[in-house]
């Protein structure tokens, strides 16, 4: 197998991202007017090193370890021959919204600071991983399914590589070689990679080498040094508009949003429109998917113009709202308070 490393791929001009070192982050504004999924061109970017080129055709995916009975190994071509599935899902970044811990609290977080753009939800096609690891012969003492990227070594703790607990790598992980209706593109996992629904993004290893199976819990830099209790995603909301966005002269305005959860469905968004000081339950549209994104929207009609806080304010059907605050995490993982977005109005 042959494989070079380059910078990211695909373009990134700054009318669709936020540059974040090797990493790009999607503007919510780029979303206006888009459809259910997220155009892959404007798919949020989360590199630790370089987007690594691979070569396909002796590219192959090894499945081991104590906890099967018999190791595997299958090429790109023969993944794609067999029964596929296929899910709207979205990945998230453990980090997003990670810099409103400052911004908005008071108390910052290490790490790349990420507004709400670090998320995008696509129609994934590929293989479900428990066919794999079935044809492999799991073990019922499997305690821990171990994935492993092939991007470069990240300062000295090696290849990306963080393990699932057997029961989650039974139940809905895919092992994805399309992104809505084509090849993943490089920068998102070319040629496979796991997709992990309602979790953390960190989960869905891109650039998939191999796969070890364990009979016991496995400990990795990125489960214990970096994404600790890091698992299912949080309640958030964000809006399709620029951050201090100045609206079209004129309104009433249809503000549109979309929220998620990786617990379960959104079951009500409320949205205020004075800072918090009153809240109205938004309509929706669209798809409403549980491990997606559901898209809403709410009329408004300013009393006057100048500057405005927009607040969205979500529920799933586990019963979980987005709060007020969120406490502070030492790593910045997991912000699900309620944003607090600004925005202009002008004179009409």
């Amino acid at each position: 197998m042959t494989h070079t490393l380059v910078t990211m791929v695909k373009p990134v001009p700054r009318s669709l991202f936020v540059l974040r070192g090797v990493s790009a982050e999607m503007r919510w504004e780029g979303m206006a007017g888009q459809g259910y999924h997220t155009p892959t061109d404007r798919f949020f970017v989360r590199n630790h090193t370089r987007t690594p080129h691979i070569d396909a055709a002796t590219w192959r995916l090894r499945v081991h370890g104590e906890g099967v009975r018999q190791a595997a190994g299958w090429s790109y071509e023969q993944l794609r021959a067999m029964p596929s599935r296929t899910v709207d899902a979205a990945i998230e970044c453990a980090g997003n919204g990670r810099r409103f811990y400052g911004t908005q609290q008071g108390e910052p977080a290490p790490g790349t600071q990420w507004g709400l753009g670090a998320i995008g939800v696509a129609r994934w096609r590929g293989v479900p991983l428990r066919d794999l690891l079935r044809a492999s012969g799991i073990r019922r003492e499997a305690v821990d399914v171990l994935a492993r990227g092939l991007d470069a070594p990240f300062e000295d703790y090696g290849r990306v590589r963080r393990p699932l607990p057997a029961g989650k790598a039974m139940d809905d992980v895919l092992v994805a070689y399309e992104m809505n209706g084509e090849p993943l593109p490089p920068d998102h996992g070319f040629p496979v990679r796991l997709v992990v629904p309602g979790w953390a993004g960190i989960a869905s290893i891109k650039w998939l080498g191999d796969i070890q199976v364990f009979t016991r819990e496995i400990f990795t830099p990125w489960n214990t040094e970096f994404y600790r209790d890091v698992a299912e995603q949080p309640v958030k909301s964000a809006f399709e508009l620029a951050w201090d966005a100045t609206l079209p002269a004129g309104g009433p305005y249809v503000l549109r949003g979309r929220s998620w959860s990786g617990h379960g469905r959104i079951v009500r968004v409320e949205v205020s429109t004075d800072g918090g000081a009153t809240w109205r339950k938004a309509g929706h549209h669209g798809q409403h998917l549980v491990r997606a994104w559901l898209p809403w929207h709410v009329e408004w009609a300013p009393s006057r113009p100048g500057q405005h806080v927009l607040m969205a304010r979500a529920t799933d059907e586990t019963g979980a709202t987005q709060p007020a605050a969120t406490p502070w995490h030492p790593q910045g993982y997991g912000f699900d308070a309620v944003v607090r977005h600004p925005v202009r109005v002008p004179l009409g």
